[in-house]
């Protein structure tokens, strides 16, 4: 059993994103400034948008971090999106999640400008997407497939076995395992909380990428002998043995599952920082306008 480090490979990534910078910086061109918005004060959110600001820092990017209290109606947030969508210093803009209930994501997405929606969550990028054409992908499928990518798995004609069907990660994360390239050409299944007998696909799966948020969920018995996991999962545990009084979770029953694998992500360090890394490519290439778009906000 082999990690799939992302850790390790967010790093090695990082230092040619930073060398990158640094060469357009030395021929005046533009840095890369990505802006954040956080509403509230949750942990977690705190947490990764942290990681976000300082790995913006660490490579040479700009970086603006707007704070909105959970009040804050929809309408003024859909407002603050539209100056930012207007701002031309600003190239890259993600709205972290959790959001509050009275907005709805769908309309934050649709808000943000296409060409700065680095995240991948506009219906434009995503259909895009689907279409193989020019796109920001979602960063956490981008992430992965970086991942791939780096420790070179073989895909091409692999059983693909995909649990959950979110927009953000299991449906893109499908489309980008079979379309015609590598890391792809799997032939993919997606799984989700309706499917029946789930270890009948899990089990005839070269590659499993486990996205449903539901901590330790998949089991050693579903595995089958030499399987790529990609956890994508991560949930806080309350842990009273921790300093900090839990710990994080993946998808995955990692110590029972890990023996069986050829290759596995760990949790934490595995698919969180490449996602990192898929924003910021992205907004590397929002900064240097590589996408044409009808922008109608």
């Amino acid at each position: 059993m082999k990690l799939l480090d992302g850790k390790a490979t967010a790093e090695a990534i990082k230092k040619d994103l930073a060398l990158e910078v640094s060469a357009i910086k030395s021929k005046g061109g533009k840095v890369p400034h990505l802006a954040a918005i956080l509403i509230g004060n949750d942990g977690a959110s705190e947490t990764y948008v942290g990681s976000k600001v300082k790995t913006c820092h660490e490579i040479g990017f700009d970086s603006t971090l707007l704070r909105f209290d959970p009040s804050i109606s929809e309408s003024e947030l859909l407002h603050q999106i539209r100056e930012i969508n207007r701002n031309p210093e600003i190239d890259g803009l993600i709205v972290q999640s959790p959001i509050p209930s009275h907005i709805a994501f769908s309309k934050v997405t649709e808000t943000i400008d296409p060409a700065k929606d680095v995240d991948g969550f506009n219906p434009v990028n995503s259909g895009r997407m689907m279409q193989n054409l020019p796109a920001f992908v979602a960063a956490t499928p981008k992430g992965i497939v970086s991942l791939l990518e780096h420790y070179k798995i073989e895909t091409s004609g692999k059983h693909c076995v995909v649990i959950g069907r979110s927009n953000i990660v299991g449906m893109p994360m499908s489309i980008l395992m079979a379309r015609n390239s590598w890391p792809g050409n799997c032939t993919v299944t997606i799984c989700h909380s309706k499917t029946v007998n789930l270890e009948k696909y899990t089990l005839s799966a070269d590659i499993i990428i486990a996205a449903l948020g539901k901590p330790g969920f998949l089991k050693a018995s579903a595995v089958a002998d030499g399987a790529v996991v990609v956890d994508v999962g991560i949930t806080r545990i309350a842990d009273p043995s921790r300093k900090s009084g839990f710990r994080l979770q993946g998808d995955v029953d990692f110590e029972q599952v890990a023996p069986k694998c050829s290759y596995i992500t760990p949790v934490p360090g595995g698919v969180g920082p490449m996602t990192i890394i898929g924003l910021l490519q992205n907004t590397l290439l929002a900064s240097k306008r590589s996408f044409q778009f009808a922008n109608s906000n």
